[in-house]
């Protein structure tokens, strides 16, 4: 998994009709529209996302490590 930072993941999310619902200092809060069960997710607005967070956010999305590679393509 790459070291991203928050601007790529949230274009990637934004790819699979996640929207962002509000931003709170350096904090932003995502929805996938899609789906509206899920719970909102949280992404801080960092240069670099760490690895284990990065994965958290797949895993409450549903994503594998593939696809979410091919998002940001």
């Amino acid at each position: 998994m790459p070291l991203i930072s928050a601007k790529e993941a949230i274009k990637a999310f934004e790819k699979l009709n996640c929207q962002i619902i509000r931003q709170r200092g350096s904090h932003i809060r995502m929805r996938n529209l899609n789906e509206k069960a899920k719970a909102p997710f949280t992404i801080p607005n960092h240069k670099t996302l760490g690895k284990g967070l990065l994965r958290k956010l797949l895993r409450d999305d549903e994503l594998t490590t593939e696809e979410f590679l091919k998002l940001l393509k």
